[in-house]
């Protein structure tokens, strides 16, 4: 029983080490993203490129 009591405080430990390093990383700007918000509506859902091969002069390839 004391393994049980020994396992549950460890994982207390732990799981405050993993609260504690989450807000240190976003206190910190690890997951703010400022530049794709403002880009979006710039870009289309799918983007084409004309290449010319040998075998057609004018094929579109989707990317």
């Amino acid at each position: 029983m004391s393994v049980i009591y020994l396992l549950i405080s460890v994982s207390i430990f732990v799981a405050i080490g993993f609260f504690i390093a989450f807000i240190v990383a976003v206190k910190s700007g690890q997951y703010d993203d400022d530049y794709t918000p403002s880009v979006r509506i710039l870009f289309d859902d799918e983007i084409k490129i004309t290449t010319q091969t040998k075998d057609s002069p004018t094929e579109e390839k989707q990317v």
